[in-house]
């Protein structure tokens, strides 16, 4: 179910600026607003895909020695306690 809001009190610059962002992307000014808190709100779904290269380039910035096998291990067994 939709709901509906009013905004009150918009400092001009800040309305200014929707109603740019508004003609730029060729939507109404509440349909710009609903982009933009979206935007801000809603969390980004990633593919599989997009979630791998993530983890792989999180793994290639960590240095081989910084964890060793029998830590994860111990740390894996305290968090399942």
């Amino acid at each position: 179910m939709a709901a509906t809001i009013t905004l009150k009190n918009i400092p001009d610059d800040l309305y200014q600026r929707l109603k740019e962002a508004a003609q730029a992307h060729h939507r109404s000014l509440n349909s710009e607003v609903i982009a933009c808190l979206e935007q801000v709100l809603l969390p980004t779904r990633l593919t599989a895909d997009e979630r791998l290269a993530r983890a792989r380039q999180l793994r290639s910035r960590l240095k081989p020695s910084q964890f060793k096998v029998d830590e994860i291990t111990q740390a894996i067994d305290r968090g399942r306690l």
